[in-house]
């Protein structure tokens, strides 16, 4: 049986939406990232990266969110767009993995948990500015669009509701309202009862949910570390 890395996280979250809209059968195994468990050796065999989300397909193993979507669509056949917009997919979802995603966490670690010393309000502006930018690409893509590619959902809806759904925390409270366009494709993702049932996922298992010094420590390695 396919084995599913996760934790509640938004890239988790989106790839456990795709597995209840397959009707894949997978054995969640929880990763505690606040404990540190993503760098124990056995999972640094799944994911050297030391990320969540990773799966093991019986013995094949993808880790990155956006990989395992592409994979399990590939896989099963199942929402991916046509043949003939494979341009347009691979477009959209790689916009999502390198920027939707990685600018939504730098902004979301900025805002919420970055100490404010003299460095942080470049950063924090940098990292808004980018994430409000790559928001409001999306939002005029989705005024002409009712899904992200193609007349169908999608994998690449499924990657984008993964950040989406989670804009307030991360743009802050007036985003939601600020992108309407992507307000509709998230409230019509998260009605679907499988999105409830990825996102209660992480409630049947019991993570650590103190933001403390061991926590601390375990997501954000570098504030310990001094680069030269």
């Amino acid at each position: 049986m396919l084995k599913f890395y996760f934790n509640g996280s938004p890239n988790p979250t989106k790839v456990a939406l795709f597995l209840e809209e397959a009707g894949l059968p997978f054995e969640p195994v929880k990763i505690d990232t606040r404990k540190g468990e993503q760098f124990a050796p056995e999972f640094l065999k799944i994911n050297p990266n030391g990320k969540v989300p990773a799966i093991d397909d019986n013995g094949t193993i993808v880790f990155d969110s956006n990989a395992i979507l592409l994979y399990l669509a590939e896989k099963t056949g199942k929402f991916l767009p046509a043949a003939n917009v494979r341009g347009e997919t691979l477009s959209w979802l790689m916009f999502v993995a390198t920027g939707v995603g990685p600018y939504s966490g730098q902004a979301v670690h900025f805002r919420h948990f970055a100490p404010k010393d003299q460095n942080h309000d470049y950063a924090h502006n940098r990292y808004q500015f980018e994430g409000h930018r790559h928001y409001q690409i999306l939002d005029d893509h989705l005024a002409r669009h009712r899904y992200m590619v193609g007349e169908a959902y999608s994998i690449v809806d499924m990657a984008l509701w993964g950040w989406a759904r989670m804009a307030a925390f991360v743009l802050g409270e007036d985003a939601v309202a600020k992108y309407p366009n992507v307000k509709r494709l998230v409230d019509e993702i998260s009605a679907r009862p499988a999105a409830a049932r990825a996102i209660a996922l992480k409630d049947k298992f019991t993570f650590k949910s103190e933001m403390d010094d061991e926590a601390r420590s375990n997501m954000f390695k570098h504030m310990g570390t001094k680069v030269a």
